[in-house]
């Protein structure tokens, strides 16, 4: 069974992923705070969904306008967050020297706000970089997580076999022993609570 080995392997890796995101979320970015404190959205946004309601010439100077307008004109998507707001503005190309001067500094505007929250403009990428590795740690998280509830549901008894001896590295006899039954009953069910786990998160074209 080819899916067996890959499902032992993702369940053993459960601990080391939660320390490895521990370690990146404390991860120092500048200015005293942690990676867990900009892994969120910007709080920014609440301020500007609040000022949207206003018209810009309200609160942006003329050259901000300028900017916002430019902004309308090139961006085919309006991000949410500010670090998706700089992926997508450092793409722009202005069709004019201007334009391109206007999202340059639209750029350099979304950096200034990083570079505030996280140190050095030099330090940005490798933040970023660490912020989408914290993503990707918590969708895997999510799925293990997701795919043993699901799991309890029906087969309360596999879920908890597998977080025993998998997750948690039980030995064969402790687990036994917390499930209340004999080892040679437990040889029987890991098997098939393996290959339920496997069908469930999609291992099973593997088999």
């Amino acid at each position: 069974m080819k899916y067996e080995h890959v499902v032992v392997e993702q369940l053993r890796g459960y601990g080391r992923m939660l320390a490895r995101l521990k370690v990146l979320q404390a991860t120092p970015v500048g200015n005293g705070m942690r990676l867990s404190h900009v892994s969120g959205d910007d709080k920014l946004q609440e301020l500007h969904r609040k000022l949207r309601g206003m018209p810009s010439k309200l609160y942006l100077t003329k050259r901000e306008q300028e900017v916002e307008a430019a902004a309308r004109t090139y961006l085919k998507s309006y991000p949410l967050g500010t670090k998706a707001q700089l992926r997508e503005a450092k793409l722009l190309i202005g069709e004019t020297a201007y334009d391109h001067a206007l999202l340059r500094e639209l750029t350099t505007g979304i950096q200034a706000v990083l570079e505030a929250r996280v140190g050095t403009a030099e330090g940005i990428d490798g933040v970023l970089e660490r912020l989408a590795e914290i993503q990707d740690i918590e969708q895997e998280k999510a799925r293990i997580d997701e795919a043993l509830a699901a799991l309890e549901e029906y087969k309360a008894t596999y879920s908890r076999l597998l977080r025993l001896r998998y997750i948690e590295g039980r030995a064969v006899e402790d687990v036994a022993d917390e499930l209340c039954v004999s080892r040679r009953t437990f040889e029987r069910w890991r098997p098939q609570a393996v290959r339920e786990y496997a069908n469930l998160v999609g291992f099973g074209y593997l088999s």
